[in-house]
């Protein structure tokens, strides 16, 4: 879950592909997959004149996946200042990471989330036959999987507010349900035979498990702090990781199955999960590093003084606006901040950061003025003291894209 963070903070097109199939292996587990033929059936698509009508109601359910999906993201996403300042808590945080465990041990199968079964079937008749009922049936399909979709999900929700970023939310969410519409459009339009259920669905859901109690490792380091001084950084450190992960999966953390099995194998089954998911955790050290600074570059706290300041000497100004619980804003510092080429750039400006870590009174006038919506945010100014709209920046951007986009304080290109 780390690498992918760091690869959506820089905007890498590798972390959607990564989410993309992230979305199809959903579809691949116990509660989704003997789903597929029966929910093709049921929208229309077996029973088109052709593929191509075929794979447009298909179409149409996939988007109305996405279209539920991509809400529960924007809906996330404009939360996330909130939902960030109450993990800066480290109580807080240490709560969530319990609520992963739950939601990790759900995956693993020592217990089912469900909805009540008069709601399934309620939500199961939403729809009909044809493009709208299509549509509506993809709104709810969500819903009806979510013993399984549920936990991997709200991993990717809880990332989503994490960043604050509306049109990040969006993307990341609508991309995430397109791969769990992959399936359902391939059986559609090709009327492929599907692999029959089996223990390689378990597979599936104890690796999404495994994901989620590394995770949830990642929030207790918070409420833990002893949690951070078992991941070293050496070669060391990454032959542990390594030998940890062997050894949960040869443990079965992965192959083993709860359904009828004896309490032995429960517990060797559990205590691989635990043993995988540490070697995860260990892994990932140096990504969810702090950051390494922002080098020589002078770093004011008084937006308002230092305004002024850059109007008096004709200077134009670049103010960030960070949290600590803002993944993105610390890669911002370590990778673009830190970049020699940044720092000789914008030492001709006066440079303001702004701790939106707690949610002061403060905080939130500069929110309402400036419209904030999301973290980071980057704010410019120009040298007669007017901020550029078009140079706002919401999100990551590596040094090259950064100092391009700054070019244009220079040319006026809006």
């Amino acid at each position: 879950m780390s690498q992918v963070e760091q690869l959506l903070a820089q905007g890498s097109l590798l972390a959607y592909a990564a989410i993309f199939v992230g979305g199809t292996l959903t579809a691949f587990t116990p509660c989704v997959y003997p789903l597929i033929p029966i929910t093709v059936s049921v929208f229309g698509a077996r029973q088109a004149q052709s593929k191509w009508e075929a794979g447009l109601i298909a179409c149409s359910y996939v988007l109305g996946i996405a279209a539920m999906y991509a809400g529960l993201g924007v809906v996330a996403a404009s939360t996330g200042a909130v939902f960030g300042q109450f993990l800066s808590h480290p109580a807080v945080s240490a709560a969530v990471g319990a609520v992963f465990i739950v939601l990790a041990l759900s995956l693993l199968g020592l217990y089912e989330i469900q909805l009540p079964v008069s709601w399934q079937t309620r939500a199961a008749q939403v729809g009909g036959r044809g493009f709208g009922g299509a549509f509506a049936m993809g709104l709810v399909s969500g819903v009806i999987a979510a013993p399984c979709t549920g936990p991997v999900l709200g991993a990717v929700l809880a990332f989503v507010a994490l960043s604050g970023n509306l049109v990040h939310g969006f993307l990341l969410l609508f991309v995430f349900a397109l791969g769990l519409g992959l399936p359902f459009l391939i059986l559609a339009v090709f009327a492929v035979r599907l692999p029959k259920s089996g223990a390689w669905l378990e597979g599936v859901k104890s690796a999404f498990g495994v994901l989620l109690l590394a995770v949830a490792l990642y929030f207790l380091k918070d409420g833990f702090p002893a949690l951070g001084r078992w991941r070293p950084e050496s070669t060391w450190g990454y032959l542990i990781a390594a030998l940890l992960v062997g050894a949960g999966a040869l443990l079965g953390a992965l192959h083993l199955s709860y359904i009828g099995s004896s309490a032995a194998v429960k517990v060797r089954k559990l205590v691989g999960a635990l043993a995988m998911a540490a070697g995860l955790f260990i892994a990932t050290g140096p990504l969810l590093a702090g950051p390494s600074g922002a080098g020589e570059l002078v770093w004011r706290h008084d937006l308002d003084a230092a305004l002024a300041q850059a109007r008096a000497e004709g200077k134009p100004a670049l103010v960030d606006v960070w949290a600590e619980w803002c993944v993105a804003c610390k890669e911002l510092d370590k990778y673009t901040y830190a970049d020699p080429r940044t720092q000789a750039r914008l030492k001709d400006f006066v440079l303001v950061k702004l701790d939106f870590t707690q949610g002061t009174p403060e905080v939130a006038a500069i929110a309402e003025r400036f419209q904030i919506l999301g973290l980071p945010t980057v704010l410019v100014f120009d040298a007669s003291g007017r901020e550029r709209p078009d140079l706002r920046l919401t999100g990551f951007l590596d040094a090259p894209a950064f100092l391009q986009h700054l070019d244009k304080l220079q040319t006026g290109a809006g």
